[in-house]
């Protein structure tokens, strides 16, 4: 409980000063924002059920093949996730 309170707290704070564009100077290539993404997931599932989908997200981010937005929001379940 105070892992996901304490990762809760973390995404805020990246979100709050600036995001990707000020801390790595890369602009996200989804919708939702990889840190709105995480924040979905680890809200709905948890902690350590929602972290190896917002890992997967993030190991695709900011392709820099990618020309368009690319639309990815957070599984219902996780029985979803696997097969999407």
């Amino acid at each position: 409980m105070i892992g996901k309170f304490l990762a809760l707290r973390a995404i805020g704070f990246y979100r709050r000063t600036g995001g990707g564009s000020r801390w790595f100077g890369i602009d996200c290539n989804f919708e939702p924002t990889c840190s709105a993404y995480a924040e979905t997931a680890i809200e709905r599932f948890g902690l350590f059920r929602g972290l190896p989908l917002v890992l997967g997200r993030l190991k695709r981010c900011n392709r820099s093949d990618c020309i368009c937005k690319c639309i990815e929001p957070v599984p219902r379940s996780l029985s979803n996730a696997e097969t999407e």
